[in-house]
């Protein structure tokens, strides 16, 4: 495997187009409502599209070049990845996996923490290699042309690059569906893989005679988001083209298909900050990946909770979608050897809380590499 560099462009043509769309959305009436619960309220999603052409710095492919990036061909599909070194020698090789609606853009706050703890305060016995690709369909990796792009063919992909870059034993981190690739690898790559640390566990709630009061709550959270918060999943596992025609042809709805689940996904107390979200939602709208992006879901929204069955750490959020005990997701993780409740942060665990993540992957890894 060949990798060459890459670099994220994107031109004052494309910028100007853009913001030409957003000034002549044809916007719906407002909602009767007076909360989120028919979606994004129309004066949210008028004043971020507004803020999108007006204020927005277009800087997220600077921030994202700061850090070396390379494109491969595996399996026929060209994936982009981002590799960055740790100038300590005894590093240890992890690969970050992101979800829907991320990108590599969401590491970028902690790569440096994870590469280089010596400059950042902390023991250079920590330090990884870092790799972190786009997800199929995703940012600038190819869109796929044939189906059978799924969790395990990605997670097969992922393990032909660490190999093609000398990494014969490595961990793997995702948040997610980089939770569900993590976990994949584990399985693909037993022998490679030293260990799997997600930020979501995704893990069937309940079915205990004792329930404790946070296990109620949680299946309580877990029901209420399951009745009113998963269309979104619905359509992306049933009807992504049809949706892709929508989101890629409108900015604004593309927006508002993004915002809407960082605000609802989200710790209040640690919000993603406007320029992150717009970040996020343009690597979406210049790649025009809305519809390559939700198949994913068509492909593997079925099989999101496969047994993992390599040593394994789980760190829940209190603002995640899955929040199980450490006996629920036992019955998933079948080696859980780390298992952490933190006390704030949400489903962007390396965008909302950086330091937090760092810890906890640090602390994981320790007891595999």
């Amino acid at each position: 495997m060949t990798a060459e560099p890459f670099e994220v462009t994107v031109t004052d043509a494309e910028i100007a187009e853009l913001r030409d769309r957003l000034r002549r959305t044809r916007w719906p009436e407002p909602e009767p409502v007076a909360d989120r619960s028919q979606g994004l309220p129309l004066a949210q999603a008028q004043e971020l599209c507004r803020a999108w052409a007006d204020d927005y710095d277009f800087g997220f492919a600077e921030r994202v070049n700061a850090f070396p990036q390379f494109r491969s061909t595996i399996d026929g599909l060209g994936i982009h990845f981002l590799h960055v070194r740790s100038p300590e020698p005894d590093a240890f090789p992890l690969v970050l996996t992101h979800g829907w609606p991320g990108s590599v853009l969401e590491f970028l706050g902690v790569l440096g923490p994870l590469t280089d703890p010596r400059a950042h305060g902390g023991d250079p016995a920590d330090a990884f290699h870092v790799v972190a690709p786009s997800l199929p369909g995703y940012g600038w990796s190819d869109k796929p042309s044939v189906t059978g792009w799924g969790v395990e063919r990605t997670a097969r992909a992922w393990d032909t690059v660490m190999v093609s870059l000398g990494y014969r034993r490595y961990g793997a981190q995702g948040g997610d569906w980089g939770s569900s690739v993590s976990g994949a690898l584990g399985e693909v790559a037993p022998d490679r893989v030293a260990g799997v640390h997600v930020n979501l566990g995704s893990v069937a709630l309940g079915g205990f005679d004792d329930p404790t009061p946070a296990e109620r709550a949680a299946l309580a959270a877990e029901r209420e988001f399951a009745r009113t918060g998963r269309g979104y999943s619905a359509l992306q596992s049933t009807r992504p083209q049809t949706l892709g025609y929508a989101l890629t042809d409108s900015p604004a709805g593309q927006a508002a298909w993004i915002a809407e689940k960082y605000l609802a996904w989200t710790d209040g107390s640690s919000p993603v900050s406007l320029r992150e979200l717009l970040d996020e939602i343009s690597v979406y709208w210049f790649t025009a990946s809305a519809a390559s992006s939700a198949r994913l879901y068509w492909e593997s929204f079925a099989r999101f909770r496969e047994p993992v069955n390599a040593p394994s750490g789980l760190s829940v959020y209190p603002h995640d979608l899955a929040r199980p005990s450490r006996r629920e997701a036992a019955r998933r993780f079948t080696d859980l050897r780390w298992f952490a409740e933190l006390p704030h942060g949400g489903h962007f665990a390396a965008l909302e809380q950086p330091a937090s993540f760092v810890e906890q992957v640090r602390g994981f890894f320790r007891l595999v590499r």
